[in-house]
């Protein structure tokens, strides 16, 4: 199975990194997400590079979690070019699921939306973004907040900032310790708007970020030595900046942590550590981000497991596929396969149809308490209809692992002696 599940996040991947190299997403929030069983580091103290040109959005820089090496690491703030005229970046946030640290991925849309109350700096104070604003197909850019050089930015402003939410450099929302804030209707609806997730050049970002050593928390202990960038990727040179002061690590003796659903090819990790993290290119619906542990393995009892996605809707799954054809495959094992993806597919469709309708409904009621029982049962639904697919892909691999180990038997009776 673990073979199967790699197969379907390649595909995934090469579909994303295919959507990206024609064109930008005009689809979703990306729905990957992570869940781990300790806090992040508060976040580090530390300069903000001088923009590198007109259309150029900053993005604060977040603790990133590698699976891999059970350790988070520090994605440098960076400057971003904002992929359509009038969107805004909103942050990334880590906020406590009830079981473990799950981290809501960023997304650009005209408005920015909840991202945790983090104080990140910068314009992002933990309630919307005052560091610029579009007029007119131009990004203005606050200097009260930005570090601008005006000889080759005219297109500025200055407006003083007031954080109307606790100074703090927690890095988490809710748990133990961090930050007690909730998201207002208007972040919700913002939430609903239509979203594109990170673009190429963020994701290179994290790739270089989850690729040097440097930045694991292990190593600098809460106090990167690349802090922020100019430009994205740029991880040398006069735009790199050094964290001032750093924050608390103190990670248990076990680094526990959970397990993602990014997509990555489990068997070429030796050959390639830098991964996109935050990628997802399925997802059809940006209304509702998921939670986060991990969809693979075999028991599916969520009361027994902290680390499996959980998907709120059909529309943020990754659409069913069937594996690729090895060589000695059955045919009619082959197109069983290929039938119930097929299957699978029509039924997420038809369910996601279905919670649509249901969501339009009671958004125009806008009975809050209606909204949140709505959600919970639409996370149950996708969940059981997950549950049932991943149930039904086993027992046809269980089913065809008989029959491969008895074919080689049956050849063997028929060699000549």
């Amino acid at each position: 199975m673990r073979f199967v599940n790699a197969i379907r996040l390649l595909a995934i991947l090469a579909m994303l990194f295919g959507g990206l190299a024609l064109s930008r997403p005009a689809s979703a929030q990306v729905a990957v997400e992570f869940s781990v069983g300790f806090a992040p580091p508060e976040l580090p103290v530390y300069e903000q590079p001088i923009c590198p040109g007109e259309g150029y959005i900053w993005t604060p820089g977040y603790w990133a979690w590698d699976d891999d090496d059970q350790d988070y690491y520090w994605v440098p703030g960076t400057w971003v070019e904002a992929p359509e005229v009038g969107y805004l970046w909103t942050p990334g946030y880590w906020g406590w699921g009830g079981s473990a640290y799950v981290f809501h991925v960023g997304y650009w849309g005209p408005v920015v939306g909840f991202y945790g109350g983090i104080d990140y700096g910068w314009g992002y104070n933990g309630r919307g973004y005052y560091g610029g604003r579009w007029d007119r197909g131009h990004f203005y850019y606050n200097r009260e907040v930005n570090h601008v050089d005006e000889r080759q930015i005219r297109n500025v402003y200055n407006e003083r900032v007031e954080n109307h939410v606790n100074v703090t450099r927690v890095s988490y929302n809710g748990g133990n310790g961090g930050v007690n804030v909730r998201a207002t209707a208007q972040e919700e609806a913002a939430r609903r708007e239509r979203h594109i997730g990170p673009v190429g050049a963020q994701n290179q970002h994290i790739q270089a970020a989850r690729g040097d050593r440097e930045l694991r928390a292990s190593a600098n202990h809460g106090k990167p030595p690349i802090a922020a960038t100019a430009r994205p990727a740029a991880f040398s040179g006069g735009g790199v900046v050094a964290a001032r002061a750093g924050g608390n690590y103190n990670p248990p003796a076990n680094r526990g942590g959970g397990t993602t659903n990014r997509p990555a090819n489990e068997n070429n990790r030796a050959a390639n550590n830098n991964r996109p993290e935050n990628n997802r290119a399925e997802n059809n619906n940006p209304n509702r981000p998921p939670n986060a542990s991990n969809r693979g393995g075999t028991n599916n009892n969520r009361a027994e497991t902290n680390n499996r996605t959980t998907y709120n809707h059909p529309s943020e799954v990754p659409k069913h596929s069937a594996p690729q054809a090895e060589a000695n495959t059955n045919q009619k094992y082959q197109q069983q396969q290929e039938k119930l993806a097929q299957k699978q597919n029509q039924e997420h469709e038809k369910l996601h149809q279905q919670q649509e309708k249901e969501h339009q409904r009671v958004q125009q009621s806008a009975n809050a308490e209606r909204q949140q029982q709505m959600e919970q049962k639409h996370q149950q639904q996708t969940q059981q209809m997950e549950q049932k697919h991943q149930q039904q892909s086993q027992k046809m691999e269980q089913r065809q692992q008989p029959r491969q180990q008895a074919a080689p038997r049956q050849n063997e009776e028929k060699k000549p002696h």
